[in-house]
This record gives structure tokens, C-alpha cells and sequence, in this order.
């Protein structure tokens, strides 16, 4: 069976945006990457054969990722995010036409319950702290990578917010970037 990991950037006290980052620059303008990140968001991407998005992110993400400019600052991240298929989960979006995207049907839990049997490789939800909550929720992601920023910021939106249920999780490795960035990774407690 494949695995869902769910992969998000954070602030030191929790928070993933400050505003909305499709609308508002100002949004993720505390993220720290560099040539170090860069080549582990291209591994992470070289491991997974799908993404799965929620509409902001999927929006987000389309918006800049098959541009000129994301093709000259990062070649290879964004090859593989333009070529990888990707399931955006949406209840307002009547289509998406970002190249190998396409709309999941209102039963999320059971689509993602699919993707899981099928053969392949790892299914990678990109963000869409809304639609990992959902999931982790009905206990469907297997692997949580959070990416620790160096950083507090003072409002935004706090990564699970309106989670239903707690989830314990089980650490399964650290890894600390140059830049002072640490990924932590964590899996529920119960697969551990």
C-alpha cells in the first residue's frame, strides 16, 4: 500500500502563513531555502509519483510553478512539480488546468483510500494544512515531515487548525539544515 506524507513549512511557534501567500507576497516571506532546501524538496518530489493539494494551495501553486520564472530559479523542482500528477480537492472549483492536474470527486477520505491501493510510489500532500487536518483526522496521512523555520512571526494561521481529534505521533528522524532550518518527521504513534 502507498503512503501519504504530508510536507509543511512552519514557523518556530506554528504558524504556516501570515496572510493569505496566494494573494498577499507578504504570506510565506519568512521561509528560509537555499541550494540545501532546494535539493531536498527535489529529492522529496524524485520519491512521490502524485500531490495532492487543497484549492488554495492548488491555486497557489499554478499560479507560479509553470511560469518562466519558476522554470530559471529552480529548473529542477519545477519540472517535476509541472510533470507529476496532481488531485486537487475542491468544493467551489468547477475544473483546474494546470498541466496533469485533475478534480476529486466529494468523497475524500474514500479518494484518498483509492490513490493508497493503487500501485506506485508516495503520495505527497504539499501544504493544504486544511485538507491534512481532514485527513489526518480520519488517520490517513502515514507521514508527517515538518520543516521548522527559525523564525516567529506575529499572527497568521497555525498548521492543523481545526483539527477534529487528537493525533499522536512517534518521531521518526530530525535532520538540521545549514540555514538553521529542522525537519522533523513523525509518524502516528500507532504505525511506529
Amino acid at each position: 500500500m502507498r503512503k501519504v506524507v504530508f510536507f509543511m513549512m512552519t514557523t518556530l511557534n506554528g504558524l504556516y502563513e501570515r496572510g493569505r501567500w496566494d494573494v498577499d507576497p507578504n504570506g510565506i516571506d519568512w521561509h528560509q531555502t537555499d541550494e540545501e532546501f532546494e535539493a531536498f524538496a527535489a529529492a522529496q518530489l524524485g520519491d512521490a509519483d502524485t500531490i495532492l493539494f487543497g484549492r488554495v494551495t492548488y491555486e497557489g501553486m499554478a499560479t507560479y510553478w509553470p511560469t518562466d520564472e519558476a522554470i530559471a530559479s529552480d529548473p529542477e523542482v519545477a519540472e517535476k512539480m509541472n510533470a507529476l500528477p496532481k488531485v486537487v480537492f475542491s468544493r467551489t472549483l468547477a475544473s483546474v488546468d494546470w498541466e496533469n492536474s485533475r478534480l476529486a470527486g466529494p468523497d475524500v477520505a474514500g479518494e484518498i483510500r483509492r490513490l493508497k491501493a493503487l500501485p506506485g510510489k508516495v503520495i505527497i500532500i504539499l501544504a493544504s494544512s486544511d485538507l491534512a487536518a481532514s485527513l489526518a483526522a480520519d488517520d490517513l496521512i502515514d507521514e508527517y515531515r515538518i520543516m521548522l523555520n527559525p523564525v516567529l512571526i506575529g499572527r497568521g494561521k497555525p498548521v492543523f487548525a481545526g483539527l477534529a481529534s487528537d493525533v499522536r505521533l512517534t518521531l521518526l528522524a530530525t535532520r538540521t539544515f545549514g540555514n538553521g532550518n529542522v525537519l522533523l518527521t513523525y509518524a502516528p504513534a500507532r504505525r511506529s
